[in-house]
């Protein structure tokens, strides 16, 4: 049967894009695309997602990758995204003098034709950025664009953001993290893209009120997602026109030192479907929290950072009112003790996320109060978390039988007893990763290998109790897949060997910072 193509006869063309669209990884659907002709037609009539670097997206560059990828609905162009630059070698002295002319072109025009460079061409290369005309040929060729992403393209201004709202009037999402455009770029998307859906605004330092009020006005009816962060001008007006305009509003990240509790409240009494809210707002109090519990019923995710003014009342309130709350993040949230955490745990019911970072008044009854109210649990951080006792996680062990991930670091009464009464409770462990816990060494990880059968991935960093017999009990008991024991200096060869070949399937190791492995590295 040689020579003859038993696939390509036999599979249509519907049957083959499907297949596809299955492919998730970039490097296997490159290789599909170099089987024949008709595979890489089909794989360019089904890519529907660019990622470019912006020191080569010229407007030459946009129209080549449209011509070549017609049916492209998500463009990310990343300032940050390092473009390699190879050294051609240098020129024959006959032709080097007629090759000048070509510098005449920019030098992100000439990013498109590698093979035409010279090295001067390559030098200029690296120092040109997304420029307005550049992102009016997005618009101009990406026809069907739906999605455009432009972090840190600090180049572009309200002419380029306006010409692009003009043409791609069906953006649902706009990326413009570290943008430095205005207010007149932000009016024009609130005119043209009447179904804008999700808006990133973190860091964009040239917006003020009167930007985020028309964009409100003018395309707040759809919108279902909106961050904002280091945006000084941004205030409390901005906020209120969102809670008027922006009433199907599920998800607000603010980042912010000039929003107080008025604009808070104006959101939460405005758009009471909010699932997801994101905090890190020093001047924020009670007051707006509280409302929170009563308005936002529907609320799934809450995270608070850095809060001074927040107390249990807040989380009391929360824990009467947002009942389908899965995800709670409380980071250097000083002032939320135990019984914040007691009573936001006792109402919700349904958490299956859970991280204290750095909340010094949260101890062990927190701790306990998890685990007899929180039988869904899947994952819990707790870190710096210094009055956590052994009680707390034991009971976490008794209660949560269906934890995935453990991370602690910085839990300085957390040993043994802690880690053992989580590995005897939850057998579904797959991820245990420990960082400075000083007290937790051989007893608890070999509790971990006889118990824990799924645990995938082990990260135990700087916990120098830790040696060979913990090990050689993970690789007995667990089939890992990642494993970091950096700075546990008690591990040696045969504690690394014992893992190597009871885990055949481990694809990452990190012996950093060890003593006693340099005969087996």
């Amino acid at each position: 049967m040689r020579g003859i193509d038993l696939i390509n006869s036999a599979l249509p063309d519907e049957l083959i894009l499907e297949i596809f669209r299955h492919v998730e990884s970039k490097t296997s659907r490159d290789a599909c695309s170099l089987v024949c002709k008709r595979w890489l037609s089909l794989d360019r009539l089904s890519r529907d997602t660019v990622r470019i670097g912006a020191s080569v997206c010229s407007g030459k560059c946009v129209k080549l990758l449209s011509s070549r990828f017609p049916n492209i609905l998500c463009v990310s162009i990343d300032e940050r995204i390092t473009v390699p630059v190879p050294v051609p070698l240098p020129l024959p002295v006959q032709y080097r003098k007629r090759r000048r002319v070509s510098h005449a072109s920019t030098s992100s025009d000439r990013s498109c034709h590698g093979s035409d460079q010279t090295v001067s061409e390559y030098e200029v290369m690296g120092a040109s950025y997304l420029s307005d005309s550049a992102l009016a040929a997005v618009g101009d060729n990406f026809v069907k664009l739906e999605k455009l992403s432009l972090i840190w393209c600090s180049s572009v201004s309200d002419v380029g953001l306006r010409s692009l709202a003009e043409k791609c009037r069906s953006l649902t999402t706009l990326d413009l993290q570290g943008c430095y455009i205005g207010d007149k770029g932000l009016t024009a998307v609130g005119e043209c893209c009447k179904s804008l859906q999700e808006l990133n605004l973190r860091f964009c330092e040239g917006l003020t009120d009167t930007g985020l009020v028309e964009l409100a006005r003018g395309c707040g009816r759809n919108l279902k997602s909106l961050g904002v962060a280091a945006c000084a001008k941004i205030t409390d007006v901005s906020l209120e026109a969102v809670g008027s305009h922006c009433r199907s509003l599920e998800s607000l990240s603010l980042d912010s030192e000039t929003i107080h509790d008025k604009g808070l409240l104006a959101v939460v009494k405005g758009c009471s479907g909010l699932k997801v809210l994101k905090l890190q707002c020093l001047n924020i109090t009670n007051e707006a929290l509280q409302a929170v519990g009563v308005f936002c019923l529907s609320l799934e995710l809450m995270a608070l950072y850095s809060f001074q003014k927040i107390t249990d009342r807040s989380m009391c309130a929360i824990g009467k009112g947002c009942k389908k709350l899965k995800n709670l993040t409380l980071t250097d949230c000083y002032f939320i003790s135990n019984k914040g955490l007691d009573s936001i745990t006792a109402g919700c019911s349904e958490l299956m996320h859970i991280e204290v970072n750095g909340c010094h008044n949260v101890g062990t009854d927190g701790l306990k109060s998890i685990g007899k109210n929180c039988a869904r649990l899947s994952e819990l951080a707790l870190l710096y978390c210094q009055r956590i006792a052994n009680d707390g996680l034991s009971e976490i062990g008794k209660g949560c039988k269906f934890l995935q991930a453990l991370h602690l670091v910085d839990c300085s009464a957390v040993g043994d007893d802690s880690i053992c009464g989580i590995a005897r409770g939850c057998k579904n462990l797959r991820k245990l990763h420990i960082r400075r816990c000083y007290e937790v060494g051989n007893r608890g990880i070999i509790a971990v290998g006889q118990n824990c059968k799924f645990l995938t991935d082990l990260s135990l960093r700087f916990c120098d109790r830790i040696g060979d017999e913990a090990l050689i009990s993970i690789g007995q008991g667990c089939s890992l897949q990642y494993l970091n024991v950096s700075g546990c200096y008690q591990i040696g060869d045969a504690g690394i060997i014992a893992v190597a070949r009871g885990c055949p399937q481990l694809s990452y190791l990190d012996v950093s910072v060890l003593q006693e492995t340099a005969s087996i590295l």
